[in-house]
């Protein structure tokens, strides 16, 4: 039989570890905007070159969300290269873009990266219950060995991301979303949260005409 004190503490856990570490933090859309259909969205992470591993997971997981709620989306990194528009003007970029049948773009940015440092106590747990209150000794050999132990710091980061949807044929911005990630556990996962988050910030803002495909690729 399980100790109910352990059984508390892996339900807590599973709970910490079933929580979302992103979140919508802000929404705009253009005002008066209707929903429309679009062929093919390219989604086109914009970071610094070091972070190519990071712009994959991103894209991809976004392109995959689109996907599940049956758009057609493909990743601009698989596609062309972590350097092909580099150097290219409005003009050419959006010429390359329409002539693979690309009409809308929703792009990832990183804005912003945190790190804090914050006090952990040794040990987080509530205050002694009323069977420690109600015996003095027990109480204090609570107490005693709670206060002795001493806490440590440690170090969080925190992640905010911009993510823009355009009409390439308009050259218009339709749709933007802020988020922000505190502490993922690693790249998949931050990933994984990211997209969910937008796409469905995205599809419930209207923004997308809705489709009862199961699926698409391109």
């Amino acid at each position: 039989m399980i100790p109910i004190r352990s059984l508390f503490l892996f339900i807590l856990i599973a709970m910490a570890q079933g929580c979302a570490n992103t979140h919508v933090t802000s929404a705009w859309k253009t005002p008066g905007l209707e929903p429309a259909s679009y062929r093919n969205i390219m989604v086109f992470g914009i970071v610094r070159d070091a972070d190519t591993g990071l712009r994959a997971a991103m894209e991809n997981h976004l392109v995959g969300d689109l996907r599940s709620r049956g758009y057609t989306a493909f990743s601009g990194l698989e596609r062309y290269g972590a350097g092909r528009f580099r150097g290219m003007n409005e003009t050419e970029a959006a010429s390359l873009l329409q002539a693979d049948g690309v009409d809308a773009v929703m792009t990832i940015v990183l804005l912003d990266k945190r790190k804090e440092r914050h006090y952990e106590p040794a040990q987080i747990q509530n205050p002694p219950n009323g069977r420690y209150q109600n015996r003095m000794w027990m109480y204090y050999g609570a107490l005693y060995d709670r206060i002795q132990t001493p806490g440590y710091y440690a170090e969080s980061t925190r992640y905010y991301w911009e993510s823009n949807f355009y009409d390439l044929a308009a050259n218009r911005l339709l749709y933007s979303v802020q988020t922000e990630s505190f502490d993922p556990p690693n790249t998949n996962r931050q990933a994984h949260e990211y997209g969910l988050a937008v796409v469905g910030s995205l599809v419930k803002s209207g923004v997308l005409a809705k489709t009862g495909a199961k699926g698409k690729t391109e």
